[in-house]
């Protein structure tokens, strides 16, 4: 594990600044780093040592030098694509994963993807053919950024490596600010920045004579299969389960496990528990807000496999580390959950270097109750335009009055869907921002730029993509898509790494997820009742309660949070000077927003969207210095040693 970059082009690229884009990232890699130059290319990694720490280090070269790589990831299968590469009469001078890259590489060029087994963000440079390959796994567990233009190509782990570089405009993005606004987070392929791409998850890039070419390598595929014996079912995912999660403990250093109390991080807990000698450790965050607070059901499950438990709670009193995630995380990224999982990250990385986590689980069995909201709002017919307009306002206002958890959020949320045609009914449910939202909250120059560009759109192509043949497998496609990498796996990965801390999710074994793919959607939502097929798989493993009881979240007191605590400090952030002169939004419809949540209203997922941008902009696109810490933001945790990307001034 670790992180990577690299600069290649028509001539010598600079060694200091690909050294420079390393240094920022020392948390992703604090255990050493490589570099190669050559007449075209420079690349270089930061490394997080877990497998083969004697002999594990990177770049690594082909036999006769020709191909080189730098990889950040863990290839599972690693110890089967070593056998195979030495009876093909390739030299392996370590142990681990890394050197088996280029010689695969050797055997099927670009095609090597389809024979890794993992996690994974690699680049390989082809000295012979001048061929740089990019290459990210097949969920995005792992990212990449990259930026193309006068001949060459720049690509690394965190845009604030490439922000390091100073010909780099950090000029924002309008069409990636508006999807942000609605979706929490900046959809691949874009970036914030104008001109910098994120590679999609299943994807890879060649690039070669200054031209770019990407392609898809991967796509789930959810052709049915006759369904079987459900008993059968269950025993054949037990058996997946504790396969994916048996090649994710090989680890030369600590290893444990998130345990939040839900069904999946419960699920991967038994799963290690059956498979290793000795405790298990196991970290765990709560919250003194019952509504909450899972502690109780990781109790239970820590309680029946006897593991070394770890908790910790989150008050108010830990908030100061809202800026420092926003130092974290290079784009604007709206997830409050990133809060919790910064800490249970933080507590795991005081006992072990890798973790193994539940991520996954529910979108491959059906584990989220908007699944079956969908189910009813399916139900609904398409309203006219005045009737659908009027279900619409209605539907704002009751949702923006009710709890979160309440029965009249619920009927607001009903009436929403109603509001929309069934296409873009799960687009509405997901979005903080509605169009309409948008239009009122940008100045007019953004409005005009942005009034015929449509967020929901994203998510109803990934539904037509999909080719699924069920309304449940199109929303499961839809979040494979674009909330899962987008938002999940971001979040784990910033903030596991932002600790110097490896993730790894056995429910996303590519494997395990195609079985699961094909499975009937009765056998996933049944009635009102999610992951019905792994409940009833887990039920020798769990204690009943944490099968009994619906999913709760990793979510935080927002609302409660941004009337209390964050009041003050939210309302100067967004109204000051520095907010206004920027000339994005409308000052008097955030104060409006400000004014009606402290009243009692809800707008606190649009008003933690609106924090974060202001504070990622603080932090990164206003400063002219990437890599130090703004005035007033804490540092993270070892920021890196050496010179600091302030030195490309």
């Amino acid at each position: 594990m670790c992180g990577i970059a690299g600069i290649v082009g028509a001539g010598p690229p600079d060694p200091e600044l690909v050294r420079r884009m390393c240094a920022v990232i020392r948390h992703r890699g604090p255990d050493g780093e490589g570099f190669h130059t050559d007449g075209r290319a420079a690349l270089g990694m930061r490394r997080l040592a877990v497998l083969d720490l004697v002999a594990g280090d990177q770049p690594v070269y082909s036999e006769d030098g020709q191909v080189v790589a730098v990889f950040n990831g863990e290839l599972y299968n690693f110890a089967e694509l070593r056998a195979d590469l030495a009876r093909r009469g390739h030299r392996l001078r370590g142990t681990g994963d890394s050197e088996c890259l280029v010689h695969l590489y050797e055997e099927h060029g670009p095609d090597l993807v389809h024979r890794l087994r993992g996690m994974f963000a690699f680049a390989v440079w082809d000295r012979g053919r001048g061929r740089l390959l990019l290459a990210r796994d097949r969920v995005g567990k792992k990212p990449l950024y990259w930026r193309a233009g006068g001949g060459s190509i720049a690509f690394a782990s965190e845009l604030k490596s490439l922000a390091c570089d100073p010909e780099l405009r950090r000029e924002i993005d309008p069409v990636a600010l508006h999807h942000y606004l609605t979706l929490q987070y900046v959809p691949a392929p874009l970036s914030i920045y104008r001109g910098v791409r994120k590679l999609p998850p299943g994807h890879l890039l060649v690039w070669q004579d200054g031209a770019v070419s990407v392609r898809r390598y991967w796509e789930l595929d959810r052709t049915p299969r006759p369904p079987g014996d459900p008993r059968e079912a269950a025993a054949r995912l037990r058996e997946l389960l504790l396969e994916s999660t048996r090649i994710r403990l090989v680890s030369d250093r600590p290893v444990g496990a998130f345990l939040s109390g839900g069904i999946d991080s419960s699920a991967v807990v038994a799963a290690m528990a059956r498979q290793v000698s000795g405790p298990v450790r196991t970290f765990c965050i709560g919250f003194e807000d019952g509504r909450y607070d899972e502690r109780h059901k990781a109790r239970l499950v820590a309680r029946r496999y006897g593991t070394d438990h770890h908790e910790l709670v989150v008050t108010t009193d830990l908030l100061d580390v809202v800026p420092r995630l926003a130092w974290h995380f290079d784009e604007p990224f709206a997830d409050s959950s990133a809060i919790p999982s910064f800490y249970v990250a933080r507590l795991g990385r005081e006992h072990v270097t890798v973790v193994l986590n539940g991520d996954g689980g529910d979108e491959s069995f059906g584990g989220y109750q908007r699944y079956v909201l969908m189910g009813k709002a399916g139900l609904l017919p398409a309203l006219p335009g005045p009737l659908a307009a009027l279900a619409g306002r209605a539907g704002d206002a009751i949702t923006a009055r009710g709890e979160r958890t309440s029965r009249s959020r619920r009927i607001g949320r009903l009436a929403q869907f109603a509001a929309e045609p069934p296409p873009r009914r799960y687009a509405r449910l997901m979005a903080a921002f509605t169009q309409a939202q948008k239009m009122e909250l940008y100045t007019g120059p953004l409005r005009a730029a942005l009034a015929g560009v449509d967020s929901y759109r994203l998510l109803e192509d990934a539904a037509h993509r999909s080719g699924a043949r069920t309304a449940l497998d199109r929303t499961l496609s839809v979040d494979l898509a674009t909330y899962l990498p987008g938002d999940l796996l971001v979040k784990v990965d910033i903030t596991s790494m932002a600790n110097s801390l490896e993730a790894r999710s056995p429910f996303l074994d590519h494997r395990l997820m195609e079985w699961a793919a094909a499975l009937p959607p009765r056998w996933k939502i049944r009635g009102g009742t999610t992951k019905a097929l792994l409940r009833h798989a887990l039920a020798p493993w769990l204690p009943a309660e944490v099968l009994r009881l619906p999913k709760q979240g990793f979510g935080v007191p927002l609302a409660d949070w941004l009337r209390g605590p964050l009041r003050e400090p939210a309302f100067d952030l967004l109204t000051d000077a520095t907010a206004r002169e920027r000339g994005l939004f409308r000052p008097e419809v955030v104060r409006g927003m400000l004014h009606a949540h402290a009243a009692g209203a809800d707008h606190a997922v649009r008003l933690w969207t609106l924090l974060q941008f202001e504070l990622w902009h603080r932090a990164h696109a206003g400063r002219p210095a990437p890599g130090d810490v703004p005035p007033g933001f804490p540092a993270p945790p070892d920021p890196g040693a050496g010179t600091p990307c302030t030195s490309a001034k």
